[in-house]
């Protein structure tokens, strides 16, 4: 039993260590919010880049809209423009992007720039970012994408007045290059961040699990049944619920163990004093020292005792065994004082005692055989030691929150000397008749129940008329 009490240090497959926990409960959160960041900061980044770089197409638009005239002719006003392509040079940031244009005018007639550059259709936004007349859209020219700026740009003079739409586009390599360079700039940064979270958990958790390790290398290098408590005041106040209950439970094993050596000891020493005395007897029944009936009778008064012994120390190892395993019921003990008197009336009418029981329902929390073993061992011992044609009652009330029994009989009492050790093992006052567990058994059964039993001669002025056993144990009345 002893090696299963230490922990083996193979691992389940699917099992993950603390420190692999921490690292993928808090990295996992911050690389999921790092992904949504990143694309949330790159989406801000390249809106700011378009804002910048819409200022410039802007710009751009209304220096050629300065450069437009508007001239007379036939009573018409025309819209005349002196563009050179040099005036869009000064607008221009590198040779990464190129930019082109387009004059129309208010019915969307070519004037000047690139003709296919597709003519503006949509309308002013209620509310922009610039006072002026002006639209920003995406589009693509001869097979690149663009960005185009549109401006409405009002001319009057003596000639008369108009309206130029002046369209100016861009593509966007440049753009997007700024926007990956963000983007790049922004992942190392965060990538740099999750590694160093991952150093600071990495040796974080190492630091707190170190008193966890020690503990472990302690406890696989105890001695096979050591199950003493484990000391570790050093342990993190999360894990010391942990180490209290191990310990408990190392005490309830202890306690196991130990009820367990003691049964095999007493088992040796018990049984082998009736075997020994046995197997005397039959060699002398074999020799002829004997009559054979006499032999046989004092064999079989041997064989008795040794299974009354047998039975008393398995039953003995039964109540701390329903100890253990806590298997309760709720029953009414009384019932189970009136079943037990039955079957112990032969008994009673074999030394013709006046007997009287008087019950009322007791519903305590208890394993039926515990009760039953209770009540027959206490009835034995008494009319065992009531003399022929004595008094011998019973009876059983709940009496302030307890269940009270009690056998009150004619004997002889108990004696001082026998008092002290009445309810230890193998402790009896008439050897030829008993083993001395029968008590043993009741004190086990009542401390499993959680209750006291009390054992004191009744005296008559000096004189001791009898035995009373009082045993309590507490009351359940808990409606099922």
């Amino acid at each position: 039993m002893a090696p299963a009490l230490i922990p083996s240090t193979a691992t389940h497959p699917t099992a993950l260590s603390l420190r692999r926990h921490l690292l993928v409960g808090i990295l996992v959160p911050i690389a999921l919010f790092v992904v949504i960041d990143t694309y949330s900061l790159y989406r801000q980044a390249l809106q700011a880049v378009n804002v910048a770089y819409d200022r410039t197409l802007l710009a751009s638009a209304k220096a050629m809209g300065d450069l437009l005239e508007i001239e007379d002719q036939g009573g018409q006003p025309t819209i005349r423009a002196h563009i050179p392509y040099s005036a869009l040079e000064a607008f221009e940031a590198d040779n990464r992007s190129r930019m082109t244009y387009r004059i129309s005018d208010a019915q969307g007639q070519w004037i000047d720039g690139a003709r296919d550059l597709p003519q503006w259709s949509g309308t002013l936004p209620n509310q922009g970012p610039y006072a002026a007349l002006v639209d920003f859209y995406d589009s693509t020219f001869r097979g690149d994408p663009v960005r185009v700026a549109v401006l409405l740009h009002p001319l009057a003079n003596g000639g008369g007045h108009a309206m130029a739409t002046v369209q100016v586009a861009e593509t966007l390599e440049l753009r997007r290059a700024l926007a990956r360079q963000i983007l790049l700039e922004t992942l190392i940064r965060q990538l740099l961040l999750i590694t160093v979270i991952t150093a600071v958990v990495l040796v974080v958790v190492q630091r707190v699990t170190r008193p966890v390790r020690r503990l472990s290398d302690v406890l696989r290098q105890r001695e096979e049944g050591d199950l003493s408590p484990i000391d570790a005041p050093d342990i993190p106040l999360e894990i010391q619920p942990l180490t209290e209950a191990t310990n408990q439970v190392m005490q309830r094993l202890q306690h196991v163990l130990d009820h367990q050596k003691r049964f095999v000891r007493d088992a040796a020493h018990q049984l082998r004093t009736p075997l020994a005395v046995l197997k005397v007897q039959v060699q002398s029944a074999l020799r002829g020292d004997l009559p054979a009936p006499i032999a046989l009778q004092d064999i079989q008064q041997t064989v008795d005792r040794a299974t009354t012994l047998a039975n008393q120390m398995l039953s003995l190892a039964k109540v701390e065994q329903l100890r253990q395993l806590q298997e309760f019921e709720i029953l009414d003990w009384a019932e189970t004082v009136r079943a037990v008197a039955l079957d112990v009336s032969p008994l009673v009418a074999a030394k013709d005692l006046n007997f009287e029981i008087t019950t009322q329902p007791c519903r305590v929390q208890a394993h039926d055989w515990m009760l039953r073993e209770l009540t027959r061992n206490l009835l034995h011992n008494a009319i065992h030691h009531t003399p022929r044609h004595g008094n011998l009652s019973v009876s059983i009330q709940p009496q302030a929150e307890m269940a009270m029994l009690t056998i009150q009989d004619t004997g002889t009492g108990i004696d001082d000397t026998l008092r002290q050790r009445l309810f230890q093992p193998f402790a009896t006052g008439d050897t030829k008749s008993g083993s001395g567990l029968g008590l043993t058994i009741a004190r086990e059964i009542v401390l499993a129940l959680g209750g006291t039993i009390q054992l004191g001669n009744r005296t008559h002025g000096n004189a001791v008329i009898g035995l009373d056993a009082n045993i309590q144990i507490p009351l359940n009345n808990t409606e099922h």
